[in-house]
């Protein structure tokens, strides 16, 4: 009977211990120089076009896309909000500085474009118009304290408009229904608003103006004839103070299309009877022809 074979020893044997830990450790050396490397696309392309070649890889899968991922252990992508780089932040900044720049830049354009010149004209013009303003709230002042008694007994009504004085001679007192005379009683009042107003410069502009009813006399065929002809009348009676200008009226007649309140009723149509007295001063003035008053029939 032949001798029986030495029995091995139970476990595996020492020196393999050492080879596993060599295999784990090359392992690990391996997957960090992967870890480590970067994909160049097109030559990963190429290669794998090669190795289809050379395998005989007959099934064809279309790539719609050159491979974007710039290592091979990044499996996954996880989005975020990306943090402006600083190269960005100095893009943005100067962006900002260069709209500011444009925007002082068109500024300072704009006020070398403007004349000094003009600005100091405009200057006098703001300073002149205040002050006629001054003098014309002063003027309006002294014809109602003047006035003050006819204005209370609705006779007359003074107010002012930036430049502009304006007396309104209401039908009542001044002038009988549907006639272009003037009351005798009446004529003392436009003594006192004349003695004013021959002091105070400007334009004076006398418009006549009626109500919504119809005329039709022998003397005025329409409204407007009845307008005009009182207002021909008021100058008339202003003219008879030789320290007035005749050459700065001017004589207009609106019949009823300028109402102050609609003539609806008996009261409104009283109060748009009127003839206006417009004292008009600065550059604002009306242009036109002056028309001079002719003796009334």
């Amino acid at each position: 009977m032949a001798d029986e074979c030495p029995k091995c020893p139970d476990g595996l044997p020492p020196w393999l211990a050492t080879f596993a830990d060599l295999m784990s450790l090359l392992m690990c050396f391996f997957v960090l120089l992967l870890s480590f490397a970067e994909v160049d696309a097109q030559r990963f392309k190429k290669m794998a076009e090669s190795m289809k070649d050379a395998f005989g890889v007959q099934r064809e899968i279309p790539a719609l896309e050159v491979v974007k991922g710039t290592s091979v252990i990044m499996q996954e992508y996880s989005p975020g909000t990306p943090e402006p780089s600083p190269l960005q932040e100095l893009r943005q900044q100067t962006s900002d500085l260069e709209q500011e720049f444009l925007k002082t830049e068109e500024q300072d354009r704009r006020d070398e474009a403007q004349d000094p010149q003009d600005l100091d004209i405009d200057v006098a013009k703001a300073a002149m118009q205040a002050q006629i303003e001054k003098e014309v709230e002063e003027q309006a002042e002294q014809l109602q304290e003047m006035l003050d008694s006819e204005i209370e007994g609705g006779l007359l009504d003074v107010e002012t408009e930036e430049t502009k004085i304006i007396i309104r001679i209401q039908e009542k007192g001044s002038f009988p229904s549907g006639r272009a005379a003037l009351n005798p009683e009446f004529f003392e009042v436009i003594s006192k608003i004349t003695d004013v107003i021959a002091n105070t410069p400007g334009k004076i502009i006398v418009a006549g103006h009626t109500d919504n009813i119809p005329i039709s006399t022998r003397r005025f065929r329409s409204n407007w004839e009845l307008s005009s002809a009182r207002a021909v009348t008021v100058v008339h009676a202003m003219l008879s103070n030789a320290a007035i200008d005749q050459g700065r009226f001017l004589i207009q007649g609106y019949a009823d299309s300028k109402p102050l309140v609609a003539n609806d009723t008996s009261e409104n149509r009283a109060q748009n009877r009127r003839v206006e007295l417009v004292i008009q001063r600065g550059e604002d003035q009306d242009s036109g022809e002056v028309i001079k008053a002719s003796e009334p029939e």
